[in-house]
């Protein structure tokens, strides 16, 4: 059995091209292979303490992989607007077919060892279907993809032009990653839907799980900080600010404790729906009506009807004249 700690390895062989030359590079206080001591102990806690490595790693997805699949499934959706160089329709057909096979190899990989996870030796068929169903469905991401940019041309007034919503709204990006990973969550492909999704998540700064069903013209303003759980359901013309988030309320537990997976905990949301910005909304039985507008900083836990208005009154906000608070202590905050 291979250690996973030979110096031939590709790993091993990029970390020891890192280390100084010590000859060149005094290191007062380190006696020669100082770091060397630390080695049996970290070993040893590779053997105890399992489930944080892994030492076959080739038969795991890999998420360097899924970074690059990602960004050339939006060179397939986007053809033009994710490219350095200019796309010129001449050469649509030719490049389509050499980027549908080359990103389709690259995530039959990744896909295969996700689908195997437990078991990496074992053939499961399972593969080949689920890219079939998934490269069937690109056109119709497209299609939805067409109907989230002008919901964001219609709800901003500061967008000038579609091509400013695709190349510098974050919201696209994460919505066309999430309705790409979505097609593979549906289809039963293990791991890779989160990985896609998080990997848009570190970008954009919007948390939106593969196993969120998202009608069309969907349209997130801003973006930062919004959350949308598994098993939320939005309905069509659904419109967002920052902050917001749909999610699970406490977890069901069974007899031994432990937390019961599955089942709806996020709330839906029907169609026509304004969420304003950091607004909570929470639960698996939580419905919003269709048409309904919910206030910046409502925390909801219980459902409400359609052509419903939600808000906090204002009944603390004092607004006074500066000028006449000349015999009063000066406010004075230091942030």
């Amino acid at each position: 059995m291979k250690s996973g700690l030979e110096t031939s390895s590709p790993s091993a062989t990029a970390a020891a091209s890192l280390v100084p030359d010590r000859a060149s590079s005094p290191r007062p206080g380190f006696e020669e292979n100082f770091y060397e001591q630390f080695v049996p102990e970290l070993l040893a806690s590779y053997a105890m303490v399992g489930g944080l490595n892994n030492r076959d790693a080739q038969n795991l997805p890999s998420t360097k992989a899924v970074g690059q699949i990602c960004e050339s499934l939006l060179q397939l959706l986007l053809p033009g607007f994710h490219d350095d160089a200019s796309v010129h329709q001449g050469t649509l057909a030719e490049l389509t077919r050499e980027r549908i096979s080359i990103v389709g190899i690259q995530l039959e990989d990744q896909v295969r060892k996700s689908v195997r996870l437990g078991d990496p030796k074992k053939p499961t068929g399972r593969t080949p279907p689920i890219l079939r169903q998934f490269f069937h469905s690109l056109g119709g991401v497209r299609d939805l993809l067409r109907t989230d940019i002008e919901a964001a041309y219609e709800g901003d007034p500061a967008a000038l032009y579609s091509e400013e919503i695709i190349l510098s709204y974050p919201f696209i990006e994460a919505i066309a990653i999430q309705r790409l990973a979505h097609l593979l969550y549906a289809a039963g492909a293990p791991i890779i839907p989160r990985m896609m999704t998080e990997w848009a998540h570190r970008r954009t700064g919007i948390d939106l799980h593969p196993g969120a069903k998202i009608g069309s013209h969907f349209f997130i303003d801003h973006g930062t900080g919004v959350v949308i759980g598994e098993t939320c359901h939005l309905g069509n013309h659904v419109k967002l600010y920052h902050g917001v988030t749909l999610g699970a309320r406490s977890f069901a537990r069974d007899a031994a404790g432990n937390v019961v997976k599955g089942g709806k905990r996020h709330p839906s949301v029907g169609d026509h729906v304004i969420i304003y910005p950091n607004s909570t909304i929470l639960g698996g039985e939580t419905v919003i009506g269709a048409n309904s507008s919910i206030g910046a900083n409502v925390f909801l836990m219980h459902s409400v009807p359609p052509d419903s208005l939600v808000v906090y009154e204002e009944k603390q906000l004092v607004i006074r004249d500066k000028s006449a608070r000349q015999n009063e202590a000066p406010l004075d905050w230091v942030i």
